[in-house]
């Protein structure tokens, strides 16, 4: 996904610095190398784990040692059979340290480890997942919000693996922290929500980076946003993803945001109250009636209010139909419906005659004070009150008719 290497054994080696001033790990000079075999990295691209190093008494030793301890294990092969081999299966592999000096991997399949000079470590070459702990991220224009992300990652070079790095799961995932907060540093707020997806690539490929000569490779990133702690300093130009800030409902991300974001610049942050009056146009006349109607104190009652205020306009603003579930104070269940998808609307109770696109489930007096205006939608919906099935877009159009009731 991140720039994958080919299928077969092509490894990456660590890249050196050859400046003659430099200093670190590999950045000195070679001729303060020479002799240091832990200063050298094999070339296991080219599959050459002969270390250049070694000198020629140290090579001839080598071999004796080696010579003798392969004598020796046949020899007593039926005994030390049980120790010496190793069924490797085909997700891991074997890294084999000869006398301190890396080999080749090995597996899978039955492998052979010496006893005595011989030290190995199993890597396991399937996809593993860890996730970042939220952090806070102060973002370019000055909001905070805590993000984290999941990411999968899996070895394609197990020698690079053990040799370059001795924790690879904590390094992974400290290196992984750093640069989320890095990169979505640089982003604004409405950025970092709207191009989630892509962030979590370009973050995958940072990490790739950097991870590369461990023999490591990020397969996916999704980065998981938190409650945002503080609101951007200046708001960026076009709507807005997040809603406009209300005592105690600040901090809520997701859809939503979205369902806020469009009750609330719609219906305002604060709203006086109004008389308990419903104006609507009757088709038959062009001037517009007011209609003063008591409260509605049952859902039936709400119901022809509703009905009195359909109209084609209405049907033309919204579009949808909706099944609304209430459950009532006795513990019973009704169904009703408003249906505005077709000719001038209709309401009543019962299940639609046809699959509805948006599903709304509340009790009896949440959905009165909802209508009346007392209980915010947004409130409702963050609350717990009410249940949304379908598409929020949809049932975000709810607005135009509780704006009618609310005139």
């Amino acid at each position: 996904m991140f720039g994958k290497p080919s299928s077969q054994h092509h490894y990456q080696p660590l890249q050196r610095d050859s400046a003659p001033g430099s200093h670190g790990l590999f950045g000195a000079a070679e001729r303060c190398n020479s002799g240091h075999s832990f200063d050298y990295i094999p070339k296991v691209t080219d599959d050459d784990f002969t270390d250049a190093s070694q000198g020629w008494l140290s090579w001839f030793c080598h071999l004796i040692v080696i010579f003798l301890v392969y004598i020796c294990t046949f020899l007593s092969f039926p005994l030390t059979g049980w120790f010496v081999l190793k069924v490797v299966p085909n997700y891991q592999r074997i890294v084999v340290f000869r006398l301190g000096r890396v080999c080749p991997p090995k597996g899978p399949g039955v492998v052979l480890v010496l006893p005595l000079i011989d030290q190995w470590q199993r890597v396991d070459l399937r996809t593993r997942a860890f996730n970042v702990p939220p952090c806070q991220v102060t973002t370019q224009d000055g909001g905070v919000l805590p993000v984290g992300a999941d990411i999968q990652f899996r070895i394609w070079n197990p020698v690079m693996s053990v040799v370059s790095v001795q924790d690879l799961n904590a390094s992974t995932r400290l290196t992984a922290q750093n640069a989320m907060t890095h990169s979505l540093g640089k982003k604004t707020l409405r950025e970092i929500q709207t191009e989630r997806v892509k962030l979590g690539e370009h973050l995958g490929m940072d990490i790739n980076e950097m991870t590369r000569s461990w023999g490591l490779e990020v397969d996916r990133v999704e980065i998981t946003l938190g409650s945002l702690l503080k609101g951007p300093v200046e708001g960026p130009s076009g709507p807005l993803i997040m809603p406009p800030f209300v005592p105690g409902l600040e901090g809520l991300a997701g859809p939503i945001q979205q369902l806020a974001m469009h009750f609330l610049s719609h219906s305002g942050i604060s709203l006086p109250p109004k008389e308990d009056s419903v104006t609507f146009t009757d088709e038959l006349s062009s001037a517009p009636q007011a209609v003063v109607v008591a409260t509605p104190a049952s859902v039936e009652e709400l119901i022809e209010v509703v009905k009195l205020l359909l109209s084609e306009t209405l049907v033309s603003q919204v579009g949808a139909c909706f099944q609304f579930h209430i459950s009532f104070e006795d513990g019973h269940q009704q169904s009703y419906y408003v249906d505005l998808s077709q000719g001038s609307g209709a309401a009543g109770a019962g299940p639609l005659s046809q699959e509805p696109d948006v599903t709304l489930s509340m009790s009896d007096s949440d959905l009165l004070a909802m209508f009346e205006g007392s209980l915010r939608p947004f409130a409702a919906y963050t609350s717990g009150k009410l249940k949304v099935q379908g598409d929020l877009k949809t049932a975000m159009k709810l607005e135009e008719l509780i704006k009618l009731l609310r005139k």
